[in-house]
């Protein structure tokens, strides 16, 4: 069979532009296709009404939750994928992290944290990952709740922004949750995609949506090629999964129950299921004194009682912490209040549940996208969370600060992770440690749908390094195919 392209990658975030860079590199013929367009450079992205308010670049997408109520998650669907909004914080996992914690109900990875380890480092590289200082107000938080809270810890969180982001105080003060506009903040089309887009072996096609894999005539179990919403085919002998944590196990599922092939692959119950989003909570915290800090996002924070928490200031000016006041409070005085506020984003890691799962269902005829999680269903993380919560705000009010939290719902997927967890036993798992799909041929998954832990910090870093890593084991495998090849040949 010919084939027009060697590699087709679906879905351009982190880990599919992660992928597809290595093997461009390795001069693969490479075919990725986005379901979004590229991001306007008009300074829409960067405006609060549009983006805050009016939910302007949010995907409109329906979806069901475990008990059937309707809920629309906070997907973004473009070039980069939502590394365009991320906030730019990229962080490794520790090696414990990597390691198997059955009393939290924390899987493990199927190899250590040094397998990632050159990839983490290549990922810094490509991304310009820095420590930036922290700035005088934060500082003075971190100094004053060192003295009078000592169990607390603060490191300098790295980041991936540019520099010069510090002499343009609009990118700067919205660079947490929008997509600069001058490239101040490195992403994975920046990053990536960018320094490929002219390479004679790469393709970018956006807005085209994969509706469908493509089977082997001959073998369902060998996947060569997909099938786009809109009708279009295209084929090559490898396909890399990277629609994201929600939609590539449903693709997989999809074909899964199109050729009945669920009797032969030991895992099939795992597709979809232990999906993690952390346990999340935005925190505002009052003081005295006004607070000038631009980019605010530049402390990371945990504490030995709370081993699977953490905290990061929200990178977040007046104007938008003002968003996060109570709605009861007046806006001109939820505006002066946020003059003199601070922003927290507390995060503590969740199990893998088999329960917590994405689906297609038909409800009357109709498909329906489910999202069935219950942090309940994470008993101990959700008992640390609500302490760890607790613990920070008193600490806080130590410094003479008082608090209010607001908890991330389900709506709130930007960590979203697990869904085809990766491992070596076939029988509870769905992706090799080299990538692969057990069971099927020709399928390879590159984003976070892999994670078995997610840490307690963003994965954004871990899901770069596996896709990178992922490229490379790919273009190994078509190297030593074509010399095996060789070899045979009369």
């Amino acid at each position: 069979m010919n084939f027009q392209h060697d590699i087709i990658v679906v879905g351009s975030g982190a880990g599919g532009a992660a992928a597809a860079y290595r093997l461009v590199e390795a001069g693969q013929r490479v075919l990725l296709l986005e379901k979004g367009e590229p991001l306007p450079r008009d300074g829409s992205t960067l405006d609060i009404h549009q983006v805050v308010h009016g939910g302007a670049f949010l995907s409109r997408e329906p979806w069901l939750d475990g008990a059937g109520r309707h809920f629309v998650p906070e997907e973004h669907f473009n070039v980069g994928g939502k590394t365009k909004w991320y906030g730019a914080a990229l962080l490794r996992f520790s090696p414990a992290e990597f390691r198997e914690d059955r009393a939290n109900g924390y899987r493990g990875w199927p190899f250590p944290c040094e397998v990632l380890e050159n990839y983490y480092g290549i990922a810094e590289s490509l991304l310009g990952v820095r420590r930036i200082a922290v700035e005088p107000d934060l500082a003075n938080v971190l100094s004053t709740l060192a003295r009078r809270a000592p169990g607390w810890r603060s490191e300098s969180l790295p980041m991936a922004l540019d520099p010069r982001i510090a002499d343009d105080l609009h990118e700067a003060r919205h660079f947490d949750g929008f997509a600069s506009v001058r490239d101040l903040k490195h992403d994975a089309q920046l990053a990536l995609l960018d320094p490929i887009v002219d390479a004679p072996n790469f393709t970018l096609r956006s807005g085209v949506e994969v509706s469908a894999l493509l089977a082997d005539p001959r073998d369902a179990s060998r996947i060569i090629g997909v099938r786009t919403q809109d009708g279009q085919v295209f084929k090559a002998p490898r396909v890399v999964l990277a629609a994201g944590a929600l939609h590539s196990p449903r693709i997989l599922a999809r074909y899964i129950r199109q050729h009945r092939l669920a009797d032969q692959l030991p895992g099939v119950s795992a597709v979809g299921a232990n999906l993690k989003l952390h346990l999340l909570t935005a925190m505002v915290s009052l003081g005295a004194r006004r607070m000038t800090d631009t980019l605010r996002k530049t402390a990371f924070l945990t504490h030995e009682d709370y081993p699977h928490s953490s905290v990061q200031p929200l990178g977040f000016d007046a104007e938008l912490i003002a968003t996060l006041m109570p709605g009861f409070v007046p806006r001109r005085l939820a505006r002066l209040m946020a003059e003199r506020a601070y922003g927290f984003f507390l995060q503590t890691e969740d199990a893998s549940v088999p329960a917590n799962r994405v689906s297609d269902v038909e409800r009357d005829g109709i498909p329906a996208r489910v999202m069935d999680y219950e942090e309940a269903r994470s008993p101990v993380a959700a008992r640390e969370h609500r302490a760890f919560t607790r613990a920070f705000s008193r600490a806080l009010m130590k410094t003479g600060r008082v608090s209010f939290s607001k908890r991330i719902g389900i709506q709130g997927t930007a960590h979203a992770c697990g869904t085809l967890v990766c491992g070596v036993d076939a029988g509870n798992s769905v992706v090799d440690p080299t990538g692969r799909v057990h069971g099927l041929k020709g399928i390879y998954v590159a984003d976070g749908s892999i994670l078995p832990r997610v840490s307690r910090v963003n994965p954004s870093l871990t899901i770069y390094a596996w896709g990178l890593r992922v490229g490379d084991l790919i273009a190994d495998a078509v190297r030593r195919e074509a010399a095996g090849a060789e070899m045979v040949m009369p």
